[in-house]
């Protein structure tokens, strides 16, 4: 039973991922990147049609920003009875 579950894994790499192809790789390259708090989000599809930059999302953002901050604070609406 043993082998059968080291034959899988080993079925699971296929060829074309040869590492020993792989020349100067750096390991933890974006290590500091990454601690410094870089914020990757992943975009659906339909989103990315229509912010196709990053430039174009973040004006996106500041602008909502912009707006939200303008509109006044959540107040619930008083009723008159």
């Amino acid at each position: 039973m043993n082998s059968q579950i080291d034959n899988e894994m080993e079925d699971e790499l296929q060829p074309e991922y040869d590492f020993t192809q792989l020349e100067g790789g750096v390991r933890g390259k974006y290590v500091d990147r990454y601690r410094a708090g870089t914020n990757l989000v992943r975009l659906d599809p339909d989103v990315a049609k229509s912010f196709p930059t990053e430039n174009a999302v973040n004006e996106a953002l500041r602008l909502l920003m912009q707006i939200a901050q303008r509109q006044p604070a959540n107040n619930p609406i008083s009723q008159s009875d």
